[in-house]
């Protein structure tokens, strides 16, 4: 039997990637995003028969319905690659609007939770029993960039929620992991590519590397038997500026 996967924001870039990825690995599909015609564009790509739900994560009761129509579709959800994010313009830390604040943190950080919250609830009561979350974090997980205090803060508090979920998920063979992404080539990080803040507030530009990479990680993680995880992993453009940040 095909197992079952639910990629968030995955209209583009990585998420549209890992979808592809995880299609020619044999899972059925469940792409969620905003834009719907950005999803039925990714299903095409896939070349399989993938479930597309336009949904805003940061909107419980639009999750409940994504849900619901996952276990009336299929019955189960095996994997969840927790990857819908967003950022917003830099920002000077004492300048940052609340409303900015807000909008970053509803996506990334509770978005993130409600549904891996959506995903535990599930795998805990299907039968068989268990399953697999993977969530999107950054390197800004655990090194910032400056003027960037919304985007950092949601970041690290993804690890926080990653090691919460592994904890409990074990008792019902719940596995949870995090990978953390620097510089991938993709839309959103055209500004890596031609210039961005440095630690001493200079512009400089910065190595990307191929999405590809990312997916085939994703991939990896989600293949794992259940009584293995990787619990954090880093994918980065080898000579990005992290190691040795600032």
């Amino acid at each position: 039997m095909s197992k079952v996967a639910l990629i968030t924001g995955a209209g583009s870039g990585i998420g549209k990637a890992a979808a592809i990825a995880l299609a020619g690995a044999g899972y059925e599909l469940v792409l969620v995003g905003r834009r719907i015609d950005a999803l039925e564009e990714a299903a095409r790509d896939t070349g399989s028969d993938c479930l597309t739900i336009a949904a805003d994560v940061a909107k419980p009761e639009q999750l409940d319905q994504v849900f619901k129509k996952i276990a009336a579709r299929f019955g189960r959800l095996d994997l969840l690659f927790n990857n819908a994010g967003a950022a917003a313009p830099p920002t000077p830390f004492e300048d940052v609007p609340v409303a900015q604040w807000n909008a970053i943190i509803d996506i990334n950080l509770t978005g993130a939770f409600l549904c891996a919250q959506g995903a535990y609830r599930l795998m805990k009561q299907q039968r068989p029993q268990g399953g697999r979350i993977i969530n999107n974090g950054s390197i800004s997980a655990s090194v910032p960039r400056p003027h960037m205090a919304a985007y950092t803060a949601s970041k690290h508090a993804i690890s926080g929620l990653t090691k919460t979920i592994a904890l409990e998920g074990r008792a019902y063979d719940i596995a949870c992991g995090q990978i953390d992404i620097g510089n991938t080539s993709t839309s959103l990080a055209t500004s890596i590519s031609t210039g961005t803040l440095q630690a001493d507030l200079s512009v400089k530009a910065e190595p990307t590397f191929a999405v590809k990479h990312v997916a085939d990680a994703v991939l990896y993680m989600a293949g794992l038997p259940l009584e293995a995880n990787v619990m954090f992993m880093t994918v980065m453009a080898t000579k990005m500026p992290y190691i040795g940040r600032g």
